[in-house]
């Protein structure tokens, strides 16, 4: 596969769509995610410097704690420039970067807490960008994530494969496996939240014992 081609159509798309992405949206945010977000971002209470993965438009900007530095990145720049509209009217202080999931441009162990929603069903390739995020929180943070997955139902599951044949040829992946993903790249679930017949999942990570280690001494090597 070619991943840097991956990546430069999936920057393409989202610069194609972020004009009207906000609206395209709604209708979804509201049955499916009403009061996640919110719940999702309580657990970054007491994180003193948070990333969030994949920021978008900034429809996460009004739960930021204020008490935190935050760093929000994505691939898009357009979706960025909306982003910062959005900062900037609301008050928000926050560090907008472009950058790449797959290839986060900072050094092991920087934050306390790294945070995504609805961003790996899309990633090219999610286990190396969750491996990404395990790497650039501290060997006692934890990665938070709201994403949207194939169902443990049967019949559920067997739809969502049918469907995914359609989504992923526009990038979006709907029968993605998160947890099992979240497994493969290094990290340690603490806590696994099933919502909306298990089509929605949230869930907290933090890196495990080995890759803990192995941050620590990247991180003094430095």
């Amino acid at each position: 596969m070619d991943l840097m081609g991956e990546t430069r159509r999936e920057q393409e798309r989202y610069d194609r769509q972020a004009r009207w992405y906000d609206v395209a949206v709604a209708p979804m945010e509201a049955l499916a995610f009403l009061g996640l977000r919110r719940r999702l971002w309580s657990a970054v209470d007491g994180s003193r410097r948070v990333l969030e993965i994949g920021v978008g438009t900034g429809r996460n900007l009004a739960h930021y704690p204020t008490a935190s530095r935050t760093v929000a990145l994505d691939l898009s720049p357009e979706m960025l420039k909306r982003a910062a509209r959005k900062a900037t009217r609301a008050g928000r202080s926050v560090d907008l970067l472009l950058a790449d999931t797959r290839h986060l441009p900072f050094k092991n162990g920087v934050f306390d807490t790294v945070l995504a929603t609805l961003v790996f069903c899309s990633v090219p390739d999610p286990v190396r960008g969750l491996a990404e995020a395990g790497r650039a929180v501290r060997p006692d943070g934890q990665v938070v994530l709201l994403e949207h997955v194939r169902a443990d139902n049967g019949l559920l599951g067997m739809a969502m494969d049918a469907l995914n044949r359609l989504t992923a040829r526009g990038g979006e992946y709907v029968n993605r496996d998160t947890a099992a993903n979240v497994r493969k790249a290094g990290l340690e679930i603490t806590r696994e939240e099933k919502h909306r017949m298990g089509i929605v999942k949230l869930l907290q990570a933090r890196p495990c014992a080995e890759a803990a280690a192995k941050g620590e001494n990247d991180v003094v090597a430095s």
